[in-house]
């Protein structure tokens, strides 16, 4: 919650601080950081001749307008010429900066999404942070939108800045020297400004920047509110698209849309905030923009009338100008893109901060120890784990499960069953005791929702390993003994399988998987829902058969199980537990 406060309030220096330390982690760390040096070099050095090209560009104004006043085709004609050698060396030069930019999006947006890709999808990372909060809430937003979002605004005021300080020094000296001949003449006296054009586009655009600021400031943390809104719409939709079966039996259609239509307003309202603090800023900066046209002539007017300067040299000195006040004016032409920059910027590096730090202890909590062993058992000792509402303990303070050995372990709905899966596959840390897996023999988890990747049947039969893990003969000896024969003419069609299928046949599938995997040891969550039903028996029959070899230790409520176990323990809750734990 508080780095969401910080996005809507906006964050102090050292909180920005903070977070482009982490980006520029995230980009240091990353394979692609050499590719991005390159083209980083690579546009400077292209802004570098440009800057040389616009230079020159504008010694070109003094003749070619002296040329216009004297009317001296033959000299305007050959600086014609001069013209479009200059001004085909600025065209290469512009579209090889562009292509250098576009690379830069695409290699900077790549290094950054996979960086925080991987964060993300470390073992247990996105289960721990989806548990802290508004923070952990669409982090496909995060990773998607906002992430290409903050790359793009990026590179362009990146390139921007960059650009625009080039251009300032190499148009200081110019529009300096040009105007250090100047001379006033007022009240019969004559006198001189040295740099007088350069003081006069400094005073000019700090007003133009400071006034910008002050105007436009609110932007972001607007468009950090705009983001959440945003994030907030994005995540009904899918939720609500995702459970639209559930929705239609129910005939709650009307009341998804009410609460969509809730999430639109919310969204309407921040995108009209800032529409209103854009107009507002507008009247700043076109305002300046259309005075902009006449200011260097009315700064150098002075000087021209008392006939100290030349039309081409009149020229050459609002081009320079222009030129220095493009590049001091750079803030006022950027003032919204710079706040939409930084609230998505805070959005970014505050979700990978929180990646970062999903895993960390929080102070004097109690921690479950984990154990990789190489003995050949599963070992709870003195396990014990805390939840807000009170404390969940086993029913014996050691519990040892060795290959072939079948425990229960017994609680009413609400008693901790779940949360002891999580806890056996190190999801859940917080308590005391420990937990010891066997580091050479795998551990196979029957959830109550099992997960099929979208792809083909048999890349998902086969999953997490590959698809060719298994013959087509294996898969389909499996699909038959667990009475799913049928499917096994699906095996290469692509599809979103929790679409084609619902819970129940999920969870057969998932005995499939473990046929496949041979695993040495099944942790069961709701051994009932497997177990009863048209598959139950089936389901008995493999677990006492055809993985006789594996040891199981299961959830559930004990009715009618105690055949199949040779052992059962009991989760006994704290006296203040809530009744929804789960």
């Amino acid at each position: 919650m508080a780095a969401l406060n910080q996005i809507r309030e906006g964050a102090g220096e050292p909180q920005q601080r903070q977070y482009m330390a982490t980006i520029a982690a995230a980009l240091s760390g990353s394979p692609l950081r050499g590719i991005l040096v390159v083209l980083a070099v690579g546009v400077l050095v292209v802004i570098l001749a440009t800057a040389y090209g616009q230079i020159v560009l504008n010694r070109w104004n003094r003749p070619f307008y002296d040329a216009l006043q004297q009317r001296n085709m033959a000299a305007l004609l050959a600086q014609l010429l001069v013209f479009f050698e200059i001004a085909g060396g600025l065209l290469i030069l512009n579209v090889v900066q562009l292509w250098l930019n576009q690379m830069l999006h695409l290699k900077l947006r790549e290094a950054l999404t996979r960086d925080m890709i991987d964060e993300w999808l470390r073992p247990g990372r996105a289960f721990h942070l989806a548990r802290r909060g508004q923070i952990g809430v669409n982090p496909d937003q995060r990773l998607h939108e906002d992430a290409h979002h903050l790359c793009d605004l990026s590179v362009d005021l990146g390139v921007g800045l960059l650009q625009a300080g080039v251009l300032l020094a190499s148009f200081v000296g110019v529009l300096w020297a040009l105007s250090s001949g100047f001379v006033f003449h007022l009240w019969g006296a004559a006198f001189q400004i040295p740099g007088y054009m350069v003081w006069a586009a400094i005073l000019y655009s700090g007003t133009a920047s400071w006034l910008s600021w002050m105007v436009g400031r609110p932007l972001v943390a607007l468009n950090g509110d705009r983001y959440a809104r945003e994030a907030d719409l994005r995540y009904s939709l899918v939720r609500v698209n995702e459970q639209i079966d559930a929705i239609s039996v129910s005939s709650g259609e009307t009341d998804e849309a009410q609460r969509l239509q809730g999430d639109l307003s919310a969204v309407i309202a921040a995108t009209r905030r800032i529409v209103s603090a854009t107009v507002r800023l507008a009247w700043v900066t076109s305002g300046y923009g259309w005075v902009t046209i006449v200011a260097p002539i009315i700064i150098a007017a002075p000087v021209y009338f008392g006939g100290e300067m030349t039309f081409g040299g009149l020229m050459m000195a609002v081009g320079a100008f222009n030129q220095f006040h493009a590049s001091l004016r750079w803030f006022v032409d950027n003032i919204g893109s710079i706040a939409d920059w930084r609230a998505t910027l805070l959005r970014v590096a505050a979700f990978r901060i929180a990646l970062l730090d999903a895993e960390v202890a929080d102070g004097g909590v109690d921690r479950i120890v984990f154990v990789r062993s190489s003995e050949p058992v599963i070992v709870l000792d003195g396990l014990e784990m805390d939840v807000p509402s009170g404390t969940v303990r086993l029913s014996e303070p050691q519990v040892m499960v060795h290959a072939g050995e079948r425990v229960l372990v017994t609680g009413l709905m609400g008693a901790g069953k779940t949360l002891l899966t999580h806890t056996i596959a190190g999801l859940w840390s917080r308590g005391r005791g420990s937990v010891r897996l066997p580091r050479d023999g795998s551990v196979a988890f029957l959830v109550r929702e099992p997960y099929l990747p979208s792809g083909t049947l048999r890349a998902a039969l086969c999953y997490p390993r590959n698809a060719d893990a298994y013959s087509t003969r294996e898969i389909e000896d499996c699909l038959r003994r667990a009475g799913l024969q049928r499917l096994s003419l699906s095996l290469d069609r692509s599809a979103r399988w929790e679409h084609e299928f619902g819970n129940d046949q999920r969870r057969m599938l998932s005995v499939v998987q473990v046929l496949l995997h041979r695993p040495g040891w099944i942790v069961i969550d709701d051994i009932e829902d497997l177990t009863v039903g048209a598959d139950g028996e089936r389901v008995v029959s493999l677990l006492q058969n055809e993985l006789a070899d594996a040891a199981v230790l299961a959830m559930g409520t004990g009715e009618g199980q105690g055949s199949l176990f040779t052992h059962i323990l009991r989760l006994l809750p704290g006296l203040d537990q809530a009744d929804g734990l789960r």
